[in-house]
């Protein structure tokens, strides 16, 4: 027993920790050390300096939260082990199973073992001075590999049973609909063939996946489908970083599995734990690193199978009242504030690391963490938005000291912030005073295709704007670039070929085929990818089929649909189909990635801004020692059209327009152009002249 911060805490080193807490205090070696960082991230990002005082208190907020958890006698690392020590274990030949609940004033292990009673034998006690931790052991033979369990917690007015909030495998029966928690004992543990992966420090092209909806046919998927079908073609297609979405266990398939219910447990609808390892090692072979979506953002409001009202109060993970309860989402918020919550949290993100090998995650909902208001109807106009009071502070600390324990299990890990406020220094390294991200997500770019689509004809885009929404970035913070996620592809909205060839898209996708719309819609989806690429900071990211313009929308099976999987799938035959336009869009996608990475171009700085013409619709930029031209005009080709360009030789090595990409082809390949100088002396422009196709980008190598 240990005692810190008036807390007892029970602790071995072979079986986690239980939260401690610390009376916090800095030395003033710390004091100038906190006061440097928010310096250090003045001078990156001047437009902070008249909230200095408010990034030194919020860096003094993390380091203090770390203190307290702590006790200054571990790592933080080794702090977030709890779920070494909460849940079922298996210990020396003996269960033990220990969970937190406070208010609880009696706690039972009732299942299959028990006929589901109460039963004296299997009663949980109350550890002495561990501030409502309740602990039962049990002889090996007590329980079995495939056990159903539950707990029964009782309270001063009340009882109800609660599937055990660190519970690693929680599954639900397909008659009754009912979850339990399950004991899992496989004879054979799973064995990892690859070891030591470590994930590329290149700038990563992400593709992100939902298992359930990855296969053809009407149904869920599974994790072993999915390695076996799926993963192949996400390697083919060049991508190096998958992301894999809907993992934790989440009562309502139609969440897309940002409901979880249980945060310690992989979704046993795609299968068994060992298969989704599988699949992680599978990947690992391919020199993918694999990164999943990490829901601390919120959490279901079920109560039963989830954290909703675990020892009876409402307030043992979330904020009491209003705060605690998020509307928009009908889900409940996380108190980021409270010693319990954080272990909680922190030791979910070492476990997914721990047991599964993930290699980092995506934070959803960063926003809805971050603001009081959630990001709900707020426009982020100023930087004043970012330091006001309606700023979770304790969420930013969380999300730093998340970033902490990630990296310090493994350096390599990829961490991403979602977050459309724009929130400063979320991707800046903790040592510079920043949050702690690798990326962040350019959430701005696909909103801006999407209204260019809805809002304007082709002929009126404002290149102008679209160059500044692409390549608007904080200089400081590394990004990650994408035309359209799961977001854009959900029920309610459109993915954008869907958008822009609509009904066609049924009976007119035959490369035999003569339509004026379907024409349009694949030149732009080229072109939007290509641009979209191009332009990105410092990765890339694509939704699962929309590489090859899958048509239609997302729609999980509902009430509303008939509870059809339709629409909840993916239908990979049509890019297969060498007569339809699919697999021609899906090889460009292919040949854009491999020629981003042959070229180094997103660790290539900044693309540079050549020539825009909002009258012609011709935008021209260099990068990496690459010319992008794209003529974006709907009607109108340019022979002769000349372009401002650094002196030399430029081979045309993409060309969208290309026969194998279901263009035209009236452009023949490898052409080379010489640039001709205009006037005399140093200051002479170089321009090339090129025929530039309607609705078509080209990519030209440059040479001396």
């Amino acid at each position: 027993m240990m005692q810190a911060g008036g807390m007892s805490i029970r602790t071995t080193r072979s079986e986690g920790t239980t939260p401690m807490a610390k009376k916090s205090g800095f030395s003033r070696t710390e004091q100038e050390g906190i006061a440097e960082r928010a310096a250090d991230r003045v001078a990156r990002d001047p437009l902070l300096a008249p909230w200095r005082d408010v990034l030194e208190r919020r860096l003094r907020r993390a380091a203090d939260l770390e203190a307290r958890l702590t006790g200054g006698r571990t790592r933080l690392a080794d702090f977030a082990s709890g779920h070494e020590y909460f849940g079922l274990h298996r210990r020396g030949g003996e269960w033990v199973l220990r969970e937190r609940a406070p208010n609880a004033t009696r706690v039972s292990l009732v299942g299959q073992m028990t006929d589901w009673r109460e039963l004296p034998r299997f009663a949980l006690e109350r550890l002495d001075g561990a501030d409502g931790v309740w602990e039962i052991r049990l002889p090996g033979e007590a329980m079995a590999h495939g056990d159903l369990y539950r707990l029964r917690v009782h309270w001063i007015g009340g009882e109800g049973e609660r599937i055990p909030a660190w519970a690693r495998r929680v599954v639900q029966d397909p008659h009754t609909l009912i979850f339990n928690a399950q004991v899992w004992e496989p004879a054979a543990p799973y064995r990892w063939r690859c070891e030591e992966v470590r994930c590329p420090a290149r700038a990563p092209f992400v593709y992100e996946a939902h298992a359930g909806m990855a296969q053809e046919e009407q149904k869920v998927g599974t994790w072993r489908e999915f390695t076996d079908s799926v993963l192949p073609r996400i390697v083919r297609a060049g991508y190096d970083v998958l992301q894999l979405m809907a993992v934790q266990e989440h009562p309502y398939y139609g969440s897309f599995g940002y409901q979880v219910s249980s945060y310690f447990a992989a979704s046993s609808r795609f299968g068994a734990p060992e298969d989704l390892k599988e699949l992680i090692d599978a990947a690992h072979a391919e020199g993918l690193c694999v990164v999943m979506d990490l829901i601390h953002s919120h959490a279901a409001s079920n109560e039963v199978e989830g954290l909703g009202r675990f020892d009876g109060t409402p307030h043992q993970y979330f904020h009491p009242g209003a705060r605690g309860r998020h509307e928009a989402w009908d889900s409940r918020c996380f108190d980021y504030g409270k010693p319990e919550v954080l272990h909680f949290l922190l030791s979910n993100c070492r476990y997914w690391l721990d047991e599964y090998r993930f290699d980092g995650f995506r934070f959803d909902g960063v926003t809805s963490m971050l603001y009081l208001h959630h990001g709900l109807g707020k426009a982020f106009l100023s930087y004043a938005d970012y330091f006001g009071e309606s700023v979770d502070e304790d969420a930013l600390a969380y999300l730093a000291l998340a970033n902490r324990v990630i990296h310090d299990v493994r350096p390599d890990a990829v961490t991403i912030a979602e977050d459309v406020s724009g929130m400063p220094g979320l991707a800046v390294p903790a040592a510079q005073g920043g949050t702690g991200f690798d990326y962040r997500f350019a959430m701005g770019v696909p909103d801006t295709w999407i209204r260019l689509l809805k809002e304007h004809a082709d002929e009126d885009w404002p290149l102008g704007h679209l160059w500044h929404e692409l390549n608007n970035r904080r200089r400081d913070e590394k990004t990650i670039s994408y035309c359209e996620s799961h977001d854009q592809a959900l029920v309610g909205d459109k993915t954008l070929i869907f958008r822009m060839i609509d009904a066609d898209m049924y009976s007119d996708m035959s490369v035999f085929s003569d339509n004026i719309r379907v024409d349009r819609g694949v030149a732009l989806h080229k072109m939007i990818r290509l641009v979209t690429l191009a332009t990105a900071g410092h990765g890339y990211l694509n939704f699962m089929g929309n590489e090859f313009g899958h048509p239609e929308w997302i729609d999980f099976p509902r009430a509303g649909n008939g509870w059809s999987y339709r629409y909840a799938r993916r239908q990979w035959s049509l890019a297969d189909n060498e007569t339809l336009r699919y697999g021609r869009l899906a090889r460009f996608d292919a040949d854009i990635i491999g020629f981003a990475r042959r070229a180094n171009l997103l660790g290539s700085g900044d693309p540079r801004l050549l020539h825009e013409h909002n009258e012609t619709k011709i935008l021209a930029f260099e990068r990496a020692g690459h010319l992008f031209v794209f003529n974006f005009h709907p009607s109108r080709s340019y022979d002769g059209y000349r372009v401002d360009a650094p002196p030399g030789t430029y081979r045309l090595v993409l060309d969208s327009d290309a026969e194998i990409y279901g263009g035209h082809g009236r452009l023949e390949p490898d052409q080379v152009h010489f640039t001709q100088p205009e006037g005399q002396g140093p200051g002479a422009r170089h321009r090339l002249s090129l025929y530039l196709p309607t609705r078509t980008a080209l990519a030209l190598r440059r040479s001396y």
